[in-house]
């Protein structure tokens, strides 16, 4: 059974930083690419960042290109996600979601339809 908890959210304030972990059981890491999505109140849910896992080639939307990083650690089957500068726009749920897929595009990756497993979130609000 797979299964993908997220941890780590907060109240931050703005220019603060914090760091999500997506920690996997029931699947091998490096077989996947796990991305985080985040959705605000009354909003869809928008793909933030990807890694994947079998080379660790990192994906990024372009709002937080610069001030999020991703990365993973197979051997623990953990991905995490360092976000700083925040601000409130990246209040939200985060999620974090696995998909077998090889070749990532922008349009693959962030689209929330083509995962295969989800968390069950954690919520980030940045406020002052």
């Amino acid at each position: 059974q797979v299964q993908l908890v997220e941890s780590g959210g907060g109240l931050v304030q703005p220019g603060g930083s914090l760091r999500l972990s997506c920690a996997a059981s029931g699947l091998t890491l490096d077989s996947y690419a796990i991305a985080w999505f985040r959705q605000a109140p009354g909003k869809g849910r928008e793909g933030v960042s990807c890694i994947k896992n079998s080379d660790g080639s990192p994906y990024y939307t372009a709002s937080v290109k610069g001030r999020f990083t991703i990365s993973g650690d197979n051997a623990k089957n953990t991905v995490y996600l360092q976000m700083n500068s925040l601000g409130s726009e990246d209040t939200g749920v985060y999620y974090c979601a696995a998909m077998k897929r090889a070749l990532l595009t922008f349009k693959i990756w962030s689209t929330p339809s083509g995962y295969d497993y989800w968390g069950q979130g954690t919520q980030v609000t940045v406020s002052s």
